[in-house]
C-alpha cells in the first residue's frame, strides 16, 4: 500500500512562546520540524511526503531542513486546520492510496507507531493512536469542582492519523469546517475508526515546559553508550625506571618498547579505540613508524580522546589494573589517576588506577614484565 505521510506545519503556536512558531524552534539542536520531517522520512513504509506550511514560512522551512537529504513536497496551507489538511490531500504523490495526518509539533514519533496505524488500515478505513484516560475527570467552572464526570472509554488523541485516501478526501470535501483533527472529520462522514496504541513520548509541544520534557524523552533515546576493553603487556629492559600512566616509577629495571613502553597508558588507549571500534594503537601508531621510537605515549592517548570527542562521545568512566609483583603501585597510584584524567580531560572521579599480582604466577609473576587491563565507557551525548 503505498503511503503518503502528510505533515501539517501551518500554524503559528503562539501559546509555546519564542521569536518563531514552534515548529521552528530549537530541540537539542535541531528544529522541531526538522525531527518530524525525518522520523517519517527514515519509515520503510511511507513513500512519500509532503509538509503543508504558512505561506510565510518558506525562508523558515529551508533553514530548518537544510543539510538533510530529503524528498519533500511542500503546500501552502490554510487558515484553519481543515483547510491545511485539504491543502495536503491535494498534493499528495500519484498512486498513493493511504495517508498518514500529522502534527508537525509531534517531533518524537516513533515507529513503532507509524506502524501500528498502517496496520490498522487493513482492517478501517481510518485509524489513529490514542491513550485511555487514567485520571479521574471533572466538571469545572469558576475555579470550583462542579460534578464528576466518568472516564471510562476516553482517550487522549494523538496523531498520525492514517485514512485511506479517497475516503478521508470524500470526507473534508463534505465537512462545513471547524474540526479539531481529521478523525472528527472522518466519524462525521460515517467512517469506521480504529484506536490503536499510542505513546506518553508522543506528545505535541504546546507550552514552553514541553520543550525541557521533549528534550529529556531525546537524552534517554538517543543516548549512545559504548564500553571498550584494552590489553597491553611490557617486557622489563635494563633500567632504573618504568613510566606507567605518564608518572616515572623508580625501580632497579625499565619497560621495553619501541615508544616509552608506559603499559598502563597503552592499556587505555586501546580500550579508548575499542569503544569506538577504531583499531588500536599499532594501526593509528606503527611500530615500524621511526617517528614513534621512544615517543611519550601521551601523543597516542590525547588522539584517542581526540578521536572520541571528534565523533561527539565523552569519557564517563575509565578503569585500569596494572598487574606485576614489583614496583609496587600504591604509592603512585594517586599521581597515576591525576595525571591520566588530566591528559583525558575528565574528573579523577572518572579515573581508577589499581593494582593487583598475579600471585608469584606466569610472567608478571616471575617479574619478566608488567600486563594492564583497562576498561573505558564513552557516552553521547
Amino acid at each position: 500500500m503505498k503511503t503518503t505521510a502528510i505533515i501539517v506545519a501551518a500554524g503559528r503556536g503562539t501559546r509555546a512562546g519564542g521569536a518563531r512558531p514552534k515548529q521552528y524552534q530549537d530541540l537539542a539542536g535541531r528544529a522541531v520540524l526538522a525531527r518530524t520531517i525525518e522520523a517519517f522520512a527514515a519509515h520503510p513504509r511511507v513513500d512519500a511526503l509532503v509538509v503543508v506550511l504558512h505561506p510565510e514560512d518558506g525562508d523558515l522551512f529551508a533553514e530548518a531542513v537544510a543539510g538533510l537529504d530529503l524528498e519533500v513536497t511542500t503546500v501552502s496551507g490554510g487558515a484553519t486546520r481543515d483547510a491545511s489538511v485539504q491543502a495536503g490531500l491535494g498534493a499528495v504523490a500519484p498512486g498513493t492510496e493511504a495517508v498518514l495526518i500529522h502534527d508537525g509539533a509531534r517531533p518524537l514519533i516513533s515507529a513503532a507507531v507509524i506502524d501500528r496505524v498502517l496496520d490498522a488500515l487493513s482492517a478501517h478505513p481510518g485509524a489513529a493512536p490514542a491513550l485511555p484516560v487514567t485520571d479521574a475527570l471533572w466538571q469545572g467552572g469558576n475555579g470550583r469542582v462542579l460534578a464528576p464526570r466518568h472516564r471510562g472509554g476516553l482517550y487522549r488523541a494523538q496523531t498520525p492519523q492514517g485514512f485511506l485516501l479517497r475516503a478521508i478526501q470524500a470526507a473534508h470535501a463534505a465537512h462545513p469546517g471547524g474540526a479539531v483533527d481529521d478523525v472528527e472529520v472522518a466519524l462525521a462522514a460515517g467512517l469506521d475508526v480504529g484506536i490503536v496504541e499510542g505513546e506518553e513520548d508522543n506528545l505535541k509541544i504546546t507550552h514552553p515546559d514541553d520543550f525541557v520534557r521533549a528534550e529529556r524523552v531525546l537524552r534517554e533515546r538517543e543516548m549512545d553508550i559504548r564500553t571498550g576493553n584494552g590489553f597491553d603487556v611490557h617486557a622489563f629492559c635494563a633500567g632504573d625506571a618504568v613510566i606507567l600512566c605518564g608518572i616515572a616509577v623508580p625501580h632497579d629495571r625499565a619497560l621495553k618498547g619501541h615508544s616509552d613502553a608506559d603499559v598502563g597508558m597503552h592499556a587505555v588507549t586501546d580500550a579508548i579505540y575499542g569503544a569506538l571500534a577504531d583499531g588500536d594503537i599499532g594501526q593509528h601508531f606503527p611500530p615500524s613508524d621511526p617517528q614513534w621510537k621512544g615517543a611519550a605515549s601521551d601523543i597516542f592517548l590525547k588522539h584517542a580522546v581526540g578521536r572520541a570527542t571528534d565523533r561527539g562521545y565523552r569519557i564517563a568512566n575509565a578503569d585500569l589494573t596494572l598487574i606485576c609483583e614489583r614496583p609496587k603501585i600504591g604509592p603512585h597510584a594517586a599521581a597515576m589517576r591525576a595525571e591520566m584524567a588530566r591528559l583525558m580531560g575528565i574528573d579523577e572521579g572518572r579515573m581508577s588506577v589499581k593494582a593487583t599480582t598475579s600471585e608469584k604466577l606466569g610472567f608478571t609473576g616471575r617479574q619478566e614484565g608488567i600486563a594492564a587491563l583497562a576498561t573505558v565507557t564513552l557516552v553521547k551525548p
